[in-house]
């Protein structure tokens, strides 16, 4: 044997046992806090769910050619809107016919649920809801 080969028996002696990978590393990871619904906030099983930023309502049957401040304007009357958000069809360039309208508090979002649902906007009678509804709460067996 020359110089560079070394024994089988010298390699198996000082090779070390490990799975998986990064198994010498060791990382120190910051720790992350997310923002959490608190389930008293709610109302009863089935009722409204707040988002992590506030309350929104979903608005369907919305007329194609409507803009952002024809939707602004209908559902400010309710209350301070902190975002709306309309969906354009990429081919078209129109709107999908709905509408995420969110409210800073319940009782805003709720007013606008409850005096807009079935009014006319652009000759369109519009359907408003709740957008996220809290599900019932079920057993943990299947």
């Amino acid at each position: 044997m020359g110089d560079n080969d070394v024994e089988m028996e010298d390699v198996v002696v000082n090779a070390e046992k490990s799975k998986g990978r990064g198994l010498a590393q060791t990382r120190n990871r910051e720790k992350i806090t997310y923002d959490v619904v608190d389930e008293e906030s709610t109302a009863a099983s089935g009722g409204p769910q707040r988002s992590v930023e506030g309350w929104i309502v979903f608005v369907t049957n919305i007329h194609e050619e409507a803009t952002e401040d024809d939707v602004h304007d209908k559902f400010s009357e309710y209350g301070k809107i902190k975002n709306i958000h309309l969906n354009l069809d990429r081919r078209t360039g129109f709107l999908k016919g709905y509408a995420l309208v969110e409210y800073e508090t319940q009782k805003e979002a709720n007013e606008a649920i409850e005096k807009s649902n079935d009014t006319d906007l652009l000759g369109q009678n519009v359907k408003v809801d709740w957008c996220f509804i809290k599900g019932k709460k079920t057993s943990g067996r299947r």
